[in-house]
């Protein structure tokens, strides 16, 4: 808790308001106040500069969730701004195409290994959606092997627990299979003839296994199906070619986002020719797809992506704050509760509960630590998402947050006091809900 009743007074007082016109209080779900942990944290931000935030209050944070990923440059950063401006003069959004449209589109047949024709979208939903359908036109066939995450559209969702709103009809032609488990998939396709793709995000939090997306992509094609992979998360951050080429593993369609165009809306479906060219007859279009202020922001900010060695950067911040996080969760004998996973552009603190301990407790210990982090400057989802903007002082002052927070969270855990210092707020659990736990 902040001994400070007012740190985070006008945040209150905003989120009041919110709540009162604006479902959950924000426009997207995992900015609702179920992702904080109560009101002992900042709901509103007013600004980003670099690397850092300031919340409505005045408050300075380190900020690794960088806009849920989409900020690989850094936040107001003057070299896109510069362009997006430029463009501004001209227009955003034209009666008929505009040459950038060509442009961004061969930079990015020449930057991933997939891309031989591009089309543009505005969220990552856009660019999975297009392609699941695009896949089932192309193969003649309905079902979906889904691993992980893909967007909030029906085909993706209905085997969670948001799936209010969704026919009960949909649920059957997407099946979830299990990330590093080819045996799983194997299963999926002696069930099932008519699987016109797998889809997944080809790095998780665990990482793949030795040959498994070569596996995954050799089992795809052997039974008739396209290979998706949703690189919104992995791509222009794993390199400038995404995970697939960071792997060596092209797949058929893929789908890009977030890491593109620094914050600026832009999704990007990219795939096979003879694949892409059936979009003439799958309907995938909409007024925005060509705006040009995002177009120019991407354009600007794969100039410095290339140029400045940014992937590199990424690699290298990720490398320090996982040694030295191992090492501080070690220090702190947090072993058994606390691991760092992923790979170094995209580390992932998890938070662990023993057989013994309540379901949710991993959600609580979380809680704990999330709070710890926040109200010391460091904002944190468990996420950790790189900038260009981001230092060496960034990490060594995160550091600095992490020991502390450690220290709080093994203090609770040997006292047995996580709840009770938690004083009943959590976050919300994600959604966790598919066929392999029995619903």
């Amino acid at each position: 808790m902040t001994d400070d009743p007012d740190r985070y007074r006008r945040s209150k007082e905003l989120k009041r308001r919110a709540e009162r016109v604006i479902p959950v209080g924000t426009q997207t779900f995992t900015k609702s106040a179920g992702y904080r942990v109560g009101d002992d944290a900042p709901f509103f931000l007013q600004r980003g500069s670099g690397s850092h935030v300031f919340d409505v209050d005045g408050n300075e944070y380190v900020d690794f969730i960088m806009g849920l990923g989409p900020v690989t440059v850094g936040y107001a950063d003057e070299r896109v701004n510069r362009i997006v401006r430029d463009q501004l003069e001209d227009g955003v959004l034209l009666s008929q195409p505009h040459p950038r449209e060509v442009d961004l589109s061969e930079r990015i047949c020449e930057l991933v290994p997939a891309a031989e024709m591009v089309r543009f979208g505005k969220n990552g939903s856009d660019a999975t959606s297009a392609a699941v359908r695009l896949a089932r036109a192309y193969t003649g066939r309905d079902r979906i092997a889904k691993c992980g995450y893909h967007g909030w559209q029906d085909w993706s969702i209905a085997d969670t627990d948001n799936d209010s709103g969704i026919p009960d009809s949909v649920q059957p032609y997407t099946q979830s299979w299990k990330y590093n488990d080819l045996e799983d998939l194997k299963t999926l396709f002696d069930e099932y003839d008519d699987i016109a793709a797998v889809i997944m995000e080809p790095m998780e939090t665990e990482g793949p296994d030795p040959d498994f997306l070569a596996g995954v992509k050799e089992i795809a094609h052997d039974n008739g199906a396209l290979l998706i992979f949703d690189e919104v998360i992995t791509g222009f951050r794993f390199s400038l070619g995404g995970a697939q080429e960071h792997f060596g593993v092209t797949p058929d369609l893929a789908a890009f986002g977030k890491g593109i165009a620094n914050g600026f809306p832009l999704s990007v479906l990219v795939g096979r020719a003879d694949v892409m060219r059936e979009l003439k007859d799958v309907f995938f279009s909409f007024t925005y797809g060509g705006e040009l202020a995002s177009l120019a922001a991407a354009e600007a900010t794969l100039d410095v992506l290339e140029n400045e060695n940014v992937i590199d950067h990424m690699w290298d911040l990720g490398e320090t704050l996982q040694t030295r996080t191992e090492t501080l969760v070690e220090r702190h004998a947090l072993a058994d509760h606390v691991e760092m996973k992923g790979l170094e552009p995209w580390p992932v603190l998890d938070f662990e509960g023993g057989a013994n301990d309540p379901d949710d407790y991993d959600l609580a210990l979380k809680s704990l630590f999330q709070r710890e982090v926040v109200n010391r400057g460091v904002l944190f989802n468990g996420n950790h998402f790189f900038c260009d903007a981001h230092t060496s002082d960034d990490i060594e002052r995160t550091l600095d947050v992490y020991d502390a927070a450690f220290e709080t969270l093994s203090d609770a855990i040997r006292d047995d006091e996580v709840y009770e210092r938690l004083d009943g707020e959590m976050i919300s659990p994600a959604f966790r809900r598919t066929r392999h736990d029995g619903s």
